[in-house]
């Protein structure tokens, strides 16, 4: 793939992908997966759920590639929006579901229920380590950004609210954190963990 810069890369992709170009979502997916799939797997804490999540994704983006906007920022952020939205969505239906179990059951519906396997455990460890050492290794008005949007869930204004700062400042500040846990996340090997499980 001959050099370019972010925008004029994922512009080209975005025109493809609005073409209906099969061949620019495989390069899309092949490029971004592990970071859809780690970024879904920290927020559900759920191998399978990432998958689906990660599914998903690639699935919106597919059937409504002109949501994306290239002079809002990269695709790399754009999908780690999709992908937290999306991962988040899962989890609230996850415990509204066990709590419908619950409820029918008779059971106490704040019970835990059965954990991961083993190895789903050891996995989502692993990739947990790893997102935590990218998340620390970012300098820190980044850092700070990238932990109340995606470890607290706030949203871009309310980060800019918590770090006093503008809102285009916290929405550049997300971007170039998440482009940094990319870089760093594959840097680490992610994405050959994350294809060797699937």
């Amino acid at each position: 793939m001959a050099a370019a810069g972010p925008c004029t890369t994922d512009s080209t992709l975005r025109d493809r992908l609005v073409a209906g170009e099969e061949a620019a979502l495989a390069e899309l997916y092949d490029r971004y997966a592990p970071l859809v799939h780690g970024l879904a797997l920290r927020v559900t804490g759920n191998w399978s759920a990432a998958q689906d999540v990660t599914q998903e994704v690639f699935v919106q983006v597919w059937e409504h590639p002109a949501r994306f906007d290239p002079a809002r920022g990269g695709l790399r952020s754009w999908l780690g929006v999709i992908a937290h939205r999306r991962a988040v969505d899962w989890v609230r239906r996850e415990m509204a579901h066990r709590r419908t179990a619950a409820c029918v059951a008779g059971a106490d519906p704040d019970t835990p229920a059965a954990g991961p396997g083993p190895a789903e455990t050891v996995l989502a460890a692993e990739v947990c380590s790893l997102v935590r050492l990218a998340v620390e290794a970012l300098p820190e008005p980044q850092r700070a950004a990238v932990r109340l949007a995606y470890f607290e869930d706030h949203s871009y204004r309310q980060v800019a609210a918590v770090l006093g700062i503008p809102e285009g400042t916290a929405k550049s500040r997300l971007r170039l954190g998440l482009a940094g846990l990319a870089r760093r996340l594959a840097g680490a090997g992610l994405s050959a963990d994350v294809e060797g499980a699937t």
